[in-house]
């Protein structure tokens, strides 16, 4: 295999685990100026895919003509933990719109986050379609339906008109050919869809740079939804989670999927980055991502900061006593 060493954990100067992964980066002409241990095989979206399945909502008047809210708007682009203020949008976006809990074809859930879910469990509450990690996303494809006209029913089928044009737009700003895309079925039961990380870098170069998207109303769409992408960063992920570390800074856009997929694009630089932890998991990526930005001179140091408050540097046992290292190994300079 390609892939590189992308961070190791030592126990008692024992490495213990070593994370493998791939990356890719281009810069403002869209050429790839990191690889690092790319197979360059397709890689599925997952939840990184959220802001171009926003883009037909977007695209609407809906937003305005139900009086939905900045706050509740980016729902629709959010991997929600389930926090109180996410719970709270949740029912007031629900209630404003003309769609039934039951429309939603996710599975009823728990809160994601512990102590919200521990409250909510205490309060003898059961689990909610509305409450899934991406009911906010389920939320928007039916609004999306409904204001194109399109049939409810099977909203989240492959060949619904809806997930065709979402492909549509994510060939279109990837510039990679539709008829390669591979579907497959999300865990929310949504359509979910792969290519190679440099095309998802150039696409998440085009939400940071939205100059380079010739579709008027595609570009129109995108600054809308990145714009709220900042502005709600709280709702996008969680405090504490590097979604929204990433999107208190304006000048990044950013979102991670399952699976260990990380895409994120700096406005000012005119660079963007799309990477994968090869064994599935999330908790590198802050180190990988604060080793990144320190390694390209990123000059915003208090967004480096937030970044490493979220990266552990040492592997604590159970009483939080340390016994071990963290050390991130990606090289991209």
């Amino acid at each position: 295999m390609a892939y590189s060493e992308f961070l190791k954990e030592y126990r008692s100067g024992l490495m213990e685990n070593v994370h493998y992964g791939q990356m890719s980066a281009v810069n403002l002409t869209k050429e790839e100026f990191v690889s690092v241990g790319q197979d360059y095989e397709p890689v599925y979206f997952r939840s990184a895919a959220k802001p171009f399945q926003a883009i037909p909502i977007f695209m609407t008047d809906f937003i305005e003509k139900y009086g939905i809210t900045s706050n509740e708007s980016a729902l629709f682009l959010a991997s929600q933990r389930g926090e109180i203020y996410h719970q709270e949008a949740l029912v007031s976006l629900l209630e404003k719109l003309p769609i039934n809990e039951n429309d939603l074809i996710c599975a009823a859930s728990y809160p994601l986050n512990e102590e919200p879910k521990t409250q909510y469990i205490q309060q003898g509450f059961e689990k909610r379609k509305l409450f899934h990690n991406c009911a906010g996303k389920h939320l928007g494809f039916l609004t999306a339906c409904l204001a194109n006209g399109y049939d409810v029913k099977q909203y989240c089928h492959p060949e619904h008109p809806l997930q065709q044009m979402i492909k549509k737009y994510i060939a279109y700003l990837s510039e990679y050919e539709i008829e390669r895309i591979r579907t497959g079925i999300d865990g929310c039961g949504a359509p979910v869809f792969a290519i190679p990380l440099k095309n998802m870098a150039i696409a998440y170069l085009k939400l940071a740079r939205p100059e380079l998207i010739d579709d008027e109303l595609i570009r129109e769409a995108v600054i809308k939804l990145t714009a709220v992408m900042n502005q709600e960063s709280h709702i996008i992920a969680a405090q504490n989670f590097i979604c929204t570390a990433l999107l208190k800074d304006p000048n990044i856009v950013a979102k991670g999927g399952a699976q260990g997929v990380y895409c994120f694009a700096l406005r000012n630089e005119g660079v963007s980055f799309a990477l994968k932890i090869m064994n599935g998991s999330e908790s590198p990526w802050p180190n990988v991502i604060a080793s990144v930005l320190e390694q390209m001179q990123y000059t915003n140091q208090e967004t480096i900061e937030r970044i490493k408050a979220l990266s552990p540097a040492f592997v604590r046992n159970d009483a939080g006593v340390e016994v071990g290292e963290i050390v991130s190994t990606i090289k991209i300079v």
